[in-house]
């Protein structure tokens, strides 16, 4: 049944007087009150700080995939995500899928040119030298003219090779940071400069935008060269990746343009209708989505070994509050005896202890802030606070409040007046 006016207008007195009486209890001991609430903002400011670490993160590995993948490409071979497969997963891929080879490659332009840009792409490791200088373990990078534009590769001095260089076989080549650092030092441009790699002479023609680091490894330290060059200094190989891309202008999304890659590609590789792709594909939303759910099982470790901390909060609220129920023993008890009902006494008693609870979250969730801006600061780190975290946190905080007030709460309001008012 809905409530009358009067006991609307008497629920709302009551918990005006619980409200400033829990508050004027928190006030006369403020450092009672202070050492309650350390468990609860120690607690909240952890699951801030994880739960920055968490989503920064994600926008680290999202930043850092978008520009080693490019935004908008996909890539086909014949396996194109190995850090995802089991090892029995990945010889069965190895027995049923087929390379892609530079037929293919041209297959492809055929049917799907006209709308789709290709490039192939192989890599080796191999030392780079210029005279006296060295710049060890370099990433060799075979591609076509096209991959700047696939990939989204930025220069930001000179050019990326032609189709022209990459159809004559020029020795030209697209250097990264950490290679113009180590071999051009103290020279104002590595344009037009010469460096050896295997013992062949590549002019540089290109320097890409720094990328940095990630996940541990140098994304500068790679040189780019016409896949023809590529061929002529480690043979054709038995395979390679081959990435695509919408052309601009065609209307192709990127999903419509993987669709007609793999359709082409069936075709020539005759692969029966219902039967699996005999090749591999990677997009980036899969690579966001493999990112995601490895984010997703750590959240689901550390966040709940987190939250223990504001379980134990929450003990020390309630071993505070059955103090305070001792404390008053008397006092609840002449409230009993004037007529305040069982859930008057109830409510001032909880109330005290959401109060605390929220208090402390409050406080945390300004120190795991603040905390967070400085780690970023000082470290460099990509920290991101979200609302979900700090939605998280207060509500666990007030949960525990609830929980740790309700038995001290429902202790003192089951006192009889006669026993509590003889208490010393």
């Amino acid at each position: 049944m809905p409530q009358s006016a009067p006991e609307r207008f008497r629920a709302r007195h009551q918990f005006q007087n619980a409200f400033g009486m829990a508050m004027d209890s928190i006030r006369a001991h403020k450092l009672r009150s202070f050492l309650t609430l350390l468990g609860v903002i120690i607690g909240v400011a952890s699951v801030i700080l994880v739960g920055s670490a968490i989503s920064g993160l994600g926008v680290y590995a999202e930043q850092s995939t978008a520009k080693a993948f490019g935004s908008e490409s996909f890539l086909v071979a014949q396996i194109a995500a190995t850090g995802r497969l089991s090892r029995r997963q990945y010889f069965d891929k190895i027995k049923r899928n087929k390379p892609i080879r530079r037929d293919d490659a041209r297959f492809l332009e055929s049917v799907a040119g006209d709308e789709v840009l290709y490039s192939p792409y192989r890599n080796h490791t191999s030392d780079v030298k210029r005279e006296n200088q060295i710049c060890e373990d370099t990433t060799i990078i075979g591609v076509s003219a096209d991959m700047a534009q696939i990939r989204d590769i930025g220069v930001v001095e000179g050019r990326f090779f032609t189709q022209q260089e990459d159809r004559s076989r020029s020795l030209v080549a697209v250097i990264g940071n950490t290679v113009r650092t180590t071999l051009f030092a103290g020279e104002s441009s590595p344009i037009g400069g010469i460096l050896r790699i295997e013992g062949l002479e590549f002019h540089v023609v290109g320097l890409e935008e720094q990328l940095g680091s990630a996940f541990g490894q140098d994304q500068d330290r790679n040189v780019y060269i016409p896949i023809s060059a590529f061929d002529r200094m480690y043979g054709p190989g038995t395979g390679f990746a081959l990435f695509g891309r919408p052309k601009p202008g065609s209307g192709l999304t990127l999903g419509e343009a993987l669709d007609l890659t793999r359709v082409a590609l069936r075709t020539r590789f005759h692969d029966p209708p219902g039967q699996d792709d005999n090749f591999d594909t990677l997009t980036p939303d899969a690579i966001r989505g493999f990112i995601d759910q490895v984010l997703g099982m750590i959240a689901a470790v550390v966040v709940p070994i987190t939250c223990i901390s504001l379980v134990v909060g929450g003990i020390v609220i309630m071993n505070i509050m059955l103090v305070s129920v001792t404390e008053r023993t008397r006092e609840i008890g002449l409230r009993k005896a004037l007529g305040a009902r069982h859930g008057d006494v109830m409510m001032q008693i909880l109330i005290e202890a959401v109060v605390l609870a929220i208090m402390g979250g409050g406080v945390g969730v300004a120190l795991g802030s603040l905390a967070t801006l400085l780690l970023s600061r000082i470290f460099d780190l990509s920290l991101h606070i979200t609302m979900g975290y700090v939605a998280l946190a207060l509500g666990v905080s007030s949960l525990v409040g609830i929980i740790s007030g309700w038995y001290p709460a429902s202790r003192a309001a089951r006192l009889e007046p006669v026993v509590a008012l003889r208490a010393e």
